[in-house]
C-alpha cells in the first residue's frame, strides 16, 4: 500500500522520464473488462494490462480474486459505486482518469463485466477523448453471457430461443421500458441490476401479456464459488427474491431456456435451487 508522498514521487519520476525521452507527456487509459468474477475468464490482454499499468482504477464488481492479481508495486484506487451509496460521482472518476493520464501515467480502468455493457464506458471514453487522452478498449465477458453459461442456461437454443435481449433495470431518473415489445419477442430476456425491481419487472411483463408460467432464474454471484441459482416462474419472481433472500449482484433471466438448466448445469451444481412453486 503506497502512501500519498510515494504516489507523488512515482508520478514525478514518470513525468520526468517521459520528458527526457522526448515522448509526449500524456499517458494512456485502457478501459478493461474484468469479466463476471472468475479470474480465469480474464483475457490475456486484460491480464497484461493489469500487470503493466502504472495505476489501476477499479470498480465494485471487480472480484477479490482478480484484485489479488494486482502487482504490489502498482497504485490501486477503488472507485466503486453501489445503490444508494454513490461515493464517487461519474464526473469525479472521469477527472481522476484525466488527471492521472496528464501526469504521463498509463491507467488500467478496470470494470466488472464489459465496459460497454451497462458499464458507462462510453461516457468515460468521450470525456477522455475530449481531454486529448489516448484510450484503448479491452473487451470483457459481460455478466449476461458469463453467468448464464455458468448456470447452465443457454441464451439461445434451437427450437426454443433464437435471440436474447439485455435490459438494465437501473436508471438515473425514471425507468422507461417498453414492456409490450419485450413480452412479444418470444426469446430470452436478461435483466441486469433488477433484484430491487423484481415486482416491477414481474408485473410489467405479465401486464403486457407474457405468460405467468414463463420460467425465470435468479443468478446470484455468478461465476464465483458462491454462485447460487434460484428458479421458478414469472408469477413468482418477486416472491422468489424475498423468500430466498437473493442479494446483488444478481441477474434475472426470463424465458424457456431456463428450463434447460437442470440438464445442463455443470458449475457448482449443488447450489442450484429449483424453487418452482415451492416456498416451504
Amino acid at each position: 500500500m503506497f502512501n500519498k508522498s510515494e504516489h507523488s514521487s512515482r508520478e514525478v519520476v514518470s513525468l520526468a522520464a517521459r520528458f527526457l525521452a522526448g515522448k509526449r507527456l500524456h499517458g494512456k487509459v485502457s478501459l478493461v473488462g474484468a469479466g463476471p468474477g472468475d479470474p480465469d475468464l480474464l483475457t490475456v490482454k486484460a491480464l497484461r494490462c493489469i500487470q503493466n499499468s502504472d495505476v489501476i482504477v477499479y470498480d465494485r464488481l471487480v472480484s477479490d480474486a482478480i484484485q489479488g492479481l494486482f502487482p504490489a508495486k502498482t497504485q490501486a484506487l477503488y472507485m466503486g459505486k453501489a445503490k444508494n451509496c454513490r461515493r464517487f460521482p461519474q464526473q469525479d472518476i472521469n477527472q481522476l482518469l484525466i488527471d492521472k493520464a496528464k501526469l504521463g501515467l498509463n491507467i488500467c480502468r478496470l470494470k466488472g463485466g464489459d465496459a460497454f455493457v451497462f458499464g458507462r464506458g462510453g461516457e468515460e471514453v468521450i470525456a477522455l477523448k475530449q481531454a486529448g487522452i489516448a484510450v484503448e478498449l479491452i473487451p470483457g465477458i459481460t455478466a449476461g453471457v458469463g453467468c448464464t453459461s455458468y448456470a447452465g442456461i443457454p441464451l439461445t437454443h434451437r427450437g426454443i430461443a433464437q435471440a436474447c435481449t439485455f435490459i438494465t433495470a437501473h436508471a438515473e431518473t425514471s425507468l422507461d421500458i417498453h414492456w409490450q415489445s419485450l413480452a412479444k419477442l418470444e426469446h430470452t430476456l436478461v435483466f441486469y441490476m433488477g433484484i430491487t425491481k423484481a415486482d416491477f419487472i414481474q408485473y410489467g411483463l405479465m401486464g403486457a401479456g407474457l405468460d405467468p408460467v414463463t420460467p425465470v432464474a435468479l443468478i446470484e454471484n455468478g461465476c464465483h464459488d458462491t454462485q447460487r441459482v434460484v428458479s421458478g416462474q414469472l408469477a413468482e419472481l418477486s416472491e422468489l427474491v424475498q423468500h430466498h433472500k437473493v442479494q446483488s449482484p444478481a441477474l434475472i433471466v426470463i424465458g424457456k431456456v431456463v428450463g434447460l438448466a437442470q440438464q445442463l448445469a455443470w458449475f457448482n451444481a449443488e447450489n442450484i435451487d429449483s424453487a418452482i412453486s415451492q416456498f416451504a
